[in-house]
């Protein structure tokens, strides 16, 4: 399962669109949004964790595509006769992107820091960073799950959707105190919500809260359960 692992992370971090949507563009944006307007170093702070957080779950969520891609090419074919079983695959590919989502996250921090001049305790940035690194894996397992049931095309339309769709709703692009009253409680409950909560939380200098901790689990066993169904599935069919 490790040399699975190398080999996927080797291909994807080659990969020049990888790099241009799940690096460059969340830190164009970031940019983009707190550089525009009045200099508020909270609203600089909030957005660098949210634009962080749309960079990792982008770089997630485009695991799935490169599973769709291997089920066009007849990878999976070849690893249904190895050792490996159905979730020892899924953990494979979780891995990796755990490992990719890394350059999303650490581009946008340094923007903030280097850039906008955000300034935190060393311990924060390294906080931060290791929270959003481990509260992207849920979206990497929905990516796969994508992956997996989908064709290479309807992957990357649902990746995409999952995507601006969660990015928007859960306030990584905008703050939810701008949401109406009823949307900010449909936010609450969205993974991606959460997901940032637990960066914004150190940034304020605080651990996160157990509701976002609980929310963000239930979604990472919702998630979970839908890619090792979706790889059982493509097993029987492709």
């Amino acid at each position: 399962m490790w040399e699975y692992l190398r080999l996927e992370v080797r291909r994807t971090l080659r990969d020049p669109g990888f790099v241009i949507g799940t690096v460059v563009m969340p830190v164009t944006m970031y940019l983009l949004f707190t550089n525009l307007g009045g200099d508020d170093s909270g609203w600089k702070t909030a957005s660098m964790v949210g634009m962080a957080a749309y960079g990792a779950m982008g770089s997630a969520l485009n695991t799935g595509g490169g599973v769709a891609e291997d089920k066009s090419t007849g990878w999976l074919r070849q690893l249904r006769i190895t050792p490996m079983t159905p979730r020892q695959v899924v953990i494979g590919r979780a891995l990796t992107g755990a490992v990719t989502v890394l350059p999303a996250i650490v581009a946008v921090l340094a923007a903030g820091g280097l850039v906008n001049g955000v300034r935190l305790d060393l311990w924060k940035w390294a906080a931060i960073a290791l929270l959003l690194w481990l509260g992207s894996i849920p979206f990497t397992l929905l990516g796969l799950g994508n992956g997996y049931r989908l064709t290479a095309q309807t992957t990357g339309v649902a990746n995409l959707a999952c995507n601006l769709v969660l990015a928007v709703v859960g306030g990584l692009w905008f703050p939810i105190a701008l949401f109406p009253e009823w949307l900010r409680s449909v936010s609450a409950y969205t993974p991606t919500n959460r997901f940032a909560q637990l960066g914004t939380a150190v940034a304020d200098g605080h651990a996160p809260t157990l509701g976002a901790v609980l929310v963000l689990s239930l979604w990472l066993l919702a998630f979970g359960s839908y890619a090792v169904t979706s790889y059982r599935r493509t097993a029987r069919t492709v």
